[in-house]
């Protein structure tokens, strides 16, 4: 008899592991088109040319290649290359950072709805979870006084997302450095999910990085996301908090050890030329966020929908009185067209996610607005 899992079960990715590359029209991806290896190598500066050419396939260093660290912190305000630990992707990071930070007894603040490892992983330390619910009513806004009267003299842990996932929203600084505060006064750890950093929609509202507010900050980074490259499989951790990334570092030895030596070096080429990268990633997402705009305005009686302010994702409802799930399976059958019901999140009501990052995205909403069109 197989032993029972000590964490519940990731819906959404056995969600993803069902339908992702079996479905015509994926209109619920979180990510960005993804870069093809000619047009990344061809971004490539000298020096990081002639360290693909001259790759070998052995292992790595454990933090991540120094150089790859350095164009890490340059993401950065206050981050030294040393004070960057690299990981395969952004859920090994968050998995490592809630078993060093939490255990039995202790306490964590998770905004919610959420990635679903941002709260199972510290739940499966044994740690108490309170997820600091959002709101659609409010523009799905952090309520600081809420979180202030969720803080207990066991709180360790607070974790936000920003911009969101699944919603999109992005606080103003003012809250964001609020929240900082309270994480500070409550002697916790804020843990800041920034895979999206850098997808604003207005760039002006781009908060500071969670790593740079305070040395109890820590900033969570990926290329998956805002940087389109989810196959290299390269996150990371970037913080002042050097005895959290020692802890860390150790932990991980149990896990991947080091990263890919390929990965490395292709992260390395697209972060030093970042500028173009995200250049190419806001030229999808744009006028993919445009046409959602004009489809939920048409279908505005059939959808209630928040703008988002950052990412390539949102979070609206179907307002007909159908269960999203029967309507996301039946657009499914009949139309090939995948959306995430809000279930996926432990989400009641009628919410579902859609991605906006993909480059056939016009042509899923085609047959998305045909269905609703037919059926509503």
């Amino acid at each position: 008899m197989m032993a029972a899992m000590r964490i519940a079960e990731f819906d959404l990715e056995r969600f993803f592991a069902r339908h992702e590359f079996a479905v015509r029209h994926l209109l619920c991806a979180s990510d960005v088109e993804g870069w093809s290896m000619a047009d990344l190598l061809a971004l490539a500066d000298d020096e990081t040319r002639t360290l693909w050419e001259r790759l070998t396939l052995g292992y790595t260093e454990a933090p991540g290649h120094p150089l790859l660290r350095a164009e890490i912190a340059s993401l950065y305000e206050t981050i030294a290359a040393d004070e960057v630990l690299t990981f395969s992707g952004a859920e090994e990071a968050i998995y490592v950072a809630a078993n060093v930070l939490l255990g039995p007894g202790d306490h964590a603040i998770v905004t919610w709805p959420a990635y679903q490892s941002l709260h199972e992983v510290a739940r499966s330390t044994g740690a108490d979870v309170t997820l600091h619910e959002l709101h659609a009513s409010d523009g799905w806004a952090i309520d600081v006084q809420r979180l202030r009267e969720q803080v207990t003299p066991r709180t360790r842990l607070i974790v936000v997302n920003a911009p969101h996932n699944p919603t999109g929203m992005l606080p103003d600084e003012a809250t964001y450095r609020e929240v900082a505060a309270i994480a500070a006064e409550a002697g916790a750890t804020l843990f800041s999910d920034e895979v999206y950093r850098f997808l604003e929609v207005e760039p002006a509202a781009r908060l500071p990085a969670g790593a740079d507010v305070a040395g109890h900050g820590v900033s969570l980074g990926v290329m998956s996301k805002s940087f389109a490259m989810a196959g290299l499989r390269i996150g990371w951790l970037a913080t002042h908090d050097r005895r959290l990334l020692d802890a860390a570092a150790r932990y991980k030895d149990y896990l991947t050890i080091c990263s890919s030596a390929p990965s490395e070096i292709l992260a390395l080429i697209a972060l030093r030329a970042r500028d173009e990268v995200i250049a190419r990633s806001r030229a999808i997402t744009a006028p993919n966020l445009g046409l959602l705009d004009s489809f939920f305005e048409r279908q505005a009686g059939h959808f209630e929908w928040v703008r988002p302010r950052g990412g390539s994702i949102g979070f609206p409802a179907l307002a007909a009185h159908i269960p999203i799930d029967a309507f996301a399976q039946n657009l499914l059958d009949e139309e090939g067209v995948l959306l995430a019901p809000g279930s996926l999140f432990g989400h009641p009501g009628n919410h579902f996610r859609v991605g906006f990052g993909r480059a056939g995205f016009s042509q899923g909403l085609e047959r998305f607005e045909a269905y609703v069109e037919r059926t509503l």
